[in-house]
């Protein structure tokens, strides 16, 4: 089992492609079968498996997000860190703290249209970190 640091800088909310990093990582691991866990620690960020061709994408999700969660709802109480701290909580609650995608010949057997982002969900750059984890 291999496991390897990422640091992502962000600048504001948005979703910020990894595939790329991730991809890397497993190739110089040498393991040709077995398991990629990716964890984000952090509780006002997330990771998704999106759709990677069509950014509009990404954008109907962010709008989708603003709805359900909108910044400096009253109904919060959290708001220590501004308008968006908590909408933020609920954004990543709503998504996903880690994602599992299995290792095949080398590389994440992603399909075709998929890519892997980390889910900024604070208005301000943030400095993110997310662990993963290579198992044979």
């Amino acid at each position: 089992m291999k496991q390897i640091h990422l640091s992502i800088n962000t600048s504001g909310r948005g979703s910020y492609n990894i595939t790329h990093e991730i991809q890397k990582i497993v190739n110089d691991s040498n393991v040709t079968t077995g398991l990629c866990n990716i964890f984000v620690q952090h509780t006002s960020a997330s990771l998704m498996l999106c759709e990677n061709a069509d950014p509009q994408v990404r954008d109907d999700l962010e709008t989708f997000m603003a709805k359900i969660a909108p910044d400096g709802d009253p109904m919060f109480l959290h708001t220590d860190e501004g308008p968006d701290d908590m909408s933020a909580h609920v954004r990543t609650i709503l998504t996903a703290s880690s994602l599992t995608i299995p290792i095949s010949s080398g590389r994440c057997a992603l399909g075709t249209w998929q890519g892997v982002y980390l889910w900024e969900h604070r208005t301000s750059s943030f400095h993110r970190k997310v662990i993963i984890t290579i198992q044979e």
